[in-house]
């Protein structure tokens, strides 16, 4: 029951973030959502979009916490360190290396 509602923060999280990167990316980068972030990764700017699109979990996270949904909370937070995971190894050039 608990994993469930992990998991439903974590999704919800996950739409969140997608949802404020292809406003954020389509609003101030360009008309092309895939363009936009083409650029945005050319010009070493991805983790940025990212970090800006990861900006709407908070509307989720105090939802939940509003509503007593304490383990949903806790799945977009750990969705956001996640997200920050991956946007600190987008900056140092990891992931470029690996792929």
């Amino acid at each position: 029951m608990i994993k469930k509602e992990i998991l439903i923060g974590f999704l919800v999280a996950l739409l969140a973030t997608s949802a404020g990167i292809f406003l954020y990316s389509t609003l101030f980068l360009g008309d092309d959502f895939m363009k936009s972030l083409k650029i945005a990764q050319a010009n070493d700017r991805l983790g940025s979009v990212m970090a800006l699109g990861a900006l709407l979990n908070f509307l989720p996270f105090f939802i939940f916490l509003k509503k007593d949904k304490i383990y949903r909370a806790r799945g977009v937070i750990l969705f956001t360190i996640l997200t920050g995971v991956l946007i600190a190894l987008i900056n140092f050039n990891v992931i470029g290396k690996i792929l």
